[in-house]
């Protein structure tokens, strides 16, 4: 028998119908024993997720408004999913306890964690399955960072004697108590470190998309999807904003080499995206996996003389970077050249004029220039093999659309290129570098 973690995201379970077809899902094959549960997501487009609800009266409450209308609103909506699917729950205590801890002093990790609290309660028993509490079982340290060792011993213990359990996504608790979310759209992280804790063949994270898309679809039309990518090209894709999956949700499994499938809640029958080690021999050779991108990038470009006979130059230009706490996005080298890329959020105002006062001080540069209001855009294919002749198809389709590129970063062996653009060309640069990408794919 296979066994199967499956996460359900807000989307999937926004309401008693959306229930009703996971509970489909689930019961379909036997070894459809560990589901993770996310809150309650928007059922139309103008309606508002329960987290945020949650977090809207946490705002009223310290600001020392009236929060009682809010609550009153997640109550109704959890409520109506309870009497559509027609169990006996009470929901009670819990608002109550809620509304105890919003006329305390409200904890902005508890609040958002009582959306995916009272779901996973909900669907445990709605599904007759055990309800995990991952206050009890799901680490963190007093600082609030992930105990992933800690965690898998507890979890596994847990779980080892549990014939069915739902398990609440998007949080855990620290050390001495207190609850503690992880990032927004935490609950995948919760659903990889459930597979990795009870060694299941694979972990279907359930959506409302079937799979990742080779390109953004607010910019494509109708993109085509991906039937497989490894665990290092989503990596890379989500970093650059594709958005699928949790970018921290990937570690846990791709270290215990479980398969994570993305599947779609609404059209169950389609395959989805299969995320593995390594890609399976027959999957085309040179295949180019996705292209995505963001806007909001600053360029700092540095020319001295004579820079590479200078031992330690890009270092001490990285050290400053380093020493004011802001992350770079790339740093490239050349002769007499180092161009350093940046998230210009990090960079703004006075920031940036420290860090070029400090390395005309550091490193007198014969010349130094910023390029601001730029794009990064990357193309992934790690199992591409021609790199070569697949990056230059790529840099050409780029020159004959009169893009101007302003730097190139590929790393070595597998393709993974990398180019800053100007953002007015952010959306016409990813849909000619798709053009490419389609094209292979239909070949």
């Amino acid at each position: 028998m296979t066994i199967k973690v499956l996460k359900f995201g807000g989307s999937s379970l926004a309401d008693a119908e959306q229930f009703r077809k996971v509970r489909e899902i689930i019961f379909k094959e036997p070894g459809n024993k560990y589901v993770v549960a996310s809150a309650p997501g928007k059922r139309f487009p103008e309606d508002i997720k329960v987290t945020d609800l949650l977090y809207k009266s946490m705002k009223k409450a310290v600001s020392g408004g009236n929060f009682q209308s809010r609550l009153d609103e997640i109550k109704d909506r959890f409520q109506q999913i309870i009497e559509d699917l027609g169990i006996a729950m009470d929901i009670e205590p819990d608002i109550e306890l809620i509304r105890e801890h919003l006329l305390g002093t409200p904890d902005t990790s508890y609040m958002g964690s009582r959306g995916e609290y009272l779901n996973s309660k909900i669907l445990a028993e709605y599904l007759g399955f055990e309800f995990i509490d991952p206050a009890k079982c799901v680490v963190f340290d007093n600082e609030g960072n992930f105990m992933a060792e800690e965690t898998r011993e507890l979890l596994s213990k847990r779980l080892e004697d549990v014939d069915a359990a739902v398990i609440a996504g998007f949080y855990g608790a620290r050390k001495d108590g207190r609850l503690q979310t992880f990032s927004r759209g935490g609950s995948d992280i919760t659903g990889s470190i459930v597979a990795e804790a009870v060694g299941a063949d694979i972990y279907e994270n359930w959506t409302d998309v079937s799979g990742l898309l080779a390109a953004d679809p607010r910019i494509i039309d109708n993109p085509k999807g991906v039937e497989y990518i490894t665990y290092r090209e989503l990596r890379a894709l989500s970093y650059m904003g594709a958005s699928v999956l949790h970018r921290d949700a990937v570690y846990p499994v791709a270290k215990a080499g479980i398969p994570i499938n993305i599947r779609n809640t609404n059209r169950p029958n389609d395959k989805g995206t299969m995320i593995v080690s390594d890609m399976p021999e027959w999957v085309m050779s040179d295949q180019i996996s996705g292209v995505a991108g963001f806007k909001g990038v600053t360029i700092i470009h540095i020319e001295k003389m004579r820079v590479s006979d200078e031992a330690g130059f890009t270092a001490v230009i990285l050290d400053v970077f380093k020493d004011k706490g802001i992350p770079f996005e790339q740093c490239q080298t050349g002769i007499d050249t180092v161009t350093v890329s940046v998230k210009s959020e990090f960079v703004e105002g006075a920031i940036l004029k420290d860090i070029l006062y400090d390395i005309e001080k550091k490193l007198e540069p014969d010349d130094i220039f910023v390029r601001s209001n730029m794009a990064m855009v990357a193309v992934v294919g790690e199992n591409n093999a021609d790199s070569c002749n697949a990056t230059s198809e790529l840099l050409s389709a780029i020159n004959h659309a009169d893009i101007e590129i302003f730097t190139i970063n590929q790393g070595a062996g597998n393709l993974n290129l990398l180019v800053n653009v100007s953002e007015n060309d952010y959306e016409k640069t990813i849909k000619v570098l798709y053009d490419v990408i389609a094209a292979q794919i239909d070949n």
